[in-house]
């Protein structure tokens, strides 16, 4: 596939004002712009990305629509929340496994926001029953583990992130030799990148290369699920 920019700095532009204007008013007064430097070409990112995520795994999905895709809606609920400010001041995707229905699934997922562009590989936020079957696995399986997060790649551009428990979790032996990977309660490969990155004719290849090193650990969550990888 030919090199092509997708996002430019008017996408960052445009966040940083709606972070100063979080409003219904002024969202509905630049609605355009959202849509030509936001949205529009993020759902072309999206259904590029197609191509190569499958070559990853067949298994995820890369879907470009508007509305029930990939892509995060920008509309904040902020049913429960203290802060009522209507939109979010980032853009996202997830790109997650075909039998998942929510963000809690494993997948892959990319993150544009002024002053923090990053992606993931991994699984954020996973119910109790699914920890416990990645925590078994863990246990059950650790030089597969051990396997999934030493690999070059992985070593060379991931970091593992995510929330972490301060006390080893009920039911595990607390001087297991992986208790701090036990510990995780997000199992997250992170690997950062700048604005610089987003708005250049590479970053397609950029954020594909980031997936494939976190793809090991992908598929080790997946297969402690259950699911095919």
């Amino acid at each position: 596939m030919p090199k092509r920019t997708y996002f430019t700095p008017e996408l960052f532009k445009f966040l940083r004002q709606l972070k100063r204007n979080n409003s219904k008013l002024w969202f509905e007064e630049n609605k355009d712009c959202y849509l030509a430097q936001v949205r529009d070409p993020f759902l072309e990112f999206i259904a590029d990305f197609g191509t190569p995520l499958r070559e990853i795994s067949p298994y995820f999905v890369a879907d470009p629509r508007p509305i029930g895709g990939s892509m995060f809606r920008i509309y904040r609920d902020v049913r429960f929340a203290r802060d009522k400010s209507p939109y979010k001041t980032a853009a996202a995707a997830q790109f997650n496994h075909a039998q998942g229905n929510n963000v809690h699934t494993p997948g892959f997922y990319l993150h544009l926001e002024p002053g923090n562009v990053f992606a993931c590989g991994g699984i954020w936020q996973p119910d109790s029953a699914t920890l416990g079957m990645i925590r078994d696995a863990i246990v059950e399986h650790p030089e597969k583990w051990k396997r999934a997060i030493s690999g070059k790649a992985f070593k060379s551009l991931c970091a593992m992130d995510g929330e972490i428990l301060s006390r080893p979790p009920r039911g595990y032996d607390p001087s297991h030799p992986l208790i701090e990977d036990l510990k995780r309660k997000d199992i997250l490969a992170l690997v950062a990148f700048d604005e610089k990155d987003a708005c250049g004719p590479k970053f397609l290849d950029q954020f594909t290369e980031a997936c494939r090193a976190s793809a090991p650990l992908v598929e080790f969550i997946s297969t402690a699920i259950g699911l095919p990888f």
